[in-house]
C-alpha cells in the first residue's frame, strides 16, 4: 500500500524496558536516541572515550533540533565496559564498525554475558547475520536489525532473519521497534545487502556503469532520478507501480530491455506467470498486490495529490 511521508513517527511509551547499545558513533547514538525518547532506559558503551562521552551532547543537539523532549536524554547513561551496559536489559543493539571478526568478538561476550531471554541485535547494512553470530553460541537469539541513518528521522528498519534465528526472536523485534514508533519489516532471508541496500546498489551500479559508457554525465543521472522517476518513490514503490502501469506492459519492457544491459538478464519468472494468469494490476483487481476499485482510484489520487505539492514547491 501507498504511504503518504510523515514528519512525525507515532511512539508507543516502553517504560521499564531496559536497552544496551555498543557503539556510540553515527549510528549508535541516533539508535539510543530513539529508545530513549520512547521512555526506554539505555546504556552505551564504546571502547573509544571521546566517541563515548560526546553521546549526550549530540542526542541533547538533536533533541533541541526536533522539538523533542529534552528530558530523553536523561534515559541515556554511558558504561565503561560492555559488560556493564548489558547488565540487566531486555535488548542490546550493536552498532560496531563493519568489520566481520569484530561483530563476531562482540556477539560472543554479548552472548556470554547475557541470559538467553535477551535479544542480541545486529545493525549491519549488508553484512551475513549468521556469519556475524558464528562464534556466538546463543545464536537462536542473535537476529539482524538494520536501521537506516539516520535512526531518528528514517522509520524503516530491517528485521534480518538468519537460518538459526529463533521466531519468536523475530515477532518480539517487530513489535517492539513498532512500539519505538519504527516501520520494521521482515526480511525473511539472511542474503548480503538485505533489501534495502540490494535495491539502492542495484540502482548505484546502473549509475555508474551508464557514466562508464559515456551515456551521460553524473549530474545527468542525479537529475534524472531526482526529477523523474524519484519523485514518485514517496507514494509508489516498484510493485505498486508495475501494479498500475500493468504487468502486461510491464513484461513487455522487460522482455526488450533486460537481455540488453550489462550483465543480461531476463524478465522475472514470477511476472511471466502472473500475467499468464491474467493478474495483470490494478486494471484486473489483482497483480503483485490485491486491488479494489476504490483503492486503485485512492493511489493514484495520492500521486496526483503529492505532485501537485512537489510541483508546487519546486515552481515548476
Amino acid at each position: 500500500m501507498a504511504a503518504t511521508p510523515q514528519a512525525d513517527q507515532t511512539v508507543t511509551p516502553v517504560t521499564g524496558t531496559r536497552a544496551a547499545v555498543v557503539g556510540a558513533g553515527l549510528m549508535g547514538h541516533g539508535i539510543a536516541q530513539v529508545l530513549a525518547v520512547a521512555g526506554v532506559e539505555v546504556a552505551v558503551y564504546d571502547p573509544v572515550a571521546a566517541v563515548l562521552e560526546a553521546v549526550p551532547g549530540r542526542i541533547a543537539e538533536n533533541l533541541q533540533a526536533l522539538g523533542q523532549d529534552p528530558d530523553a536524554v536523561r534515559r541515556v547513561t554511558l558504561a565503561a565496559t560492555l559488560t556493564e551496559a548489558v547488565a540487566g536489559v531486555d535488548w542490546v543493539f550493536e552498532a560496531a564498525p563493519e568489520k566481520l571478526q569484530l561483530k563476531q568478538e562482540i556477539f560472543r561476550q554479548l552472548d556470554d554475558a547475557t541470559p538467553t531471554q535477551v535479544v542480541l541485535a545486529t545493525n549491519t547494512s549488508v553484512m551475513s547475520v549468521a556469519e556475524i553470530a558464528a562464534k556466538a553460541r546463543g545464536r537462536r537469539r542473535i537476529i539482524g536489525t538494520h536501521w537506516w541513518n539516520p535512526p531518528f528521522l528514517i522509520p524503516l528498519v530491517e528485521v534480518v532473519q538468519a537460518p538459526e534465528t529463533d521466531p519468536g526472536a523475530v515477532a518480539r523485534t517487530l513489535s517492539f521497534l513498532t512500539a519505538l514508533g519504527k516501520t520494521p519489516v521482515h526480511v525473511k532471508r539472511d542474503v548480503p545487502g538485505f533489501v534495502g541496500n540490494r535495491l539502492q546498489h542495484a540502482l548505484w551500479r546502473e549509475a555508474f556503469k551508464l557514466v562508464d559508457e559515456g551515456v551521460c554525465d553524473p549530474t545527468t543521472v542525479d537529475t534524472v532520478v531526482k526529477s523523474g522517476f524519484g519523485l514518485r518513490l514517496p507514494i509508489l514503490g516498484p510493485m505498486e507501480n508495475a501494479d498500475l502501469i500493468g504487468l502486461d506492459l510491464t513484461l513487455d519492457i522487460h522482455e526488450y530491455v533486460l537481455p540488453r544491459l550489462d550483465p543480461p538478464s531476463e524478465p522475472s519468472s514470477e511476472l511471466r506467470r502472473r500475467v499468464r494468469e491474467g493478474r495483470l494490476g490494478m486494471k484486473s483487481e489483482t497483480g503483485w498486490l490485491d486491488w479494489t476499485p476504490e483503492r486503485a482510484e485512492e493511489v493514484r489520487s495520492a500521486l496526483r495529490a503529492y505532485l501537485v505539492r512537489v510541483a508546487g514547491r519546486t515552481g515548476s
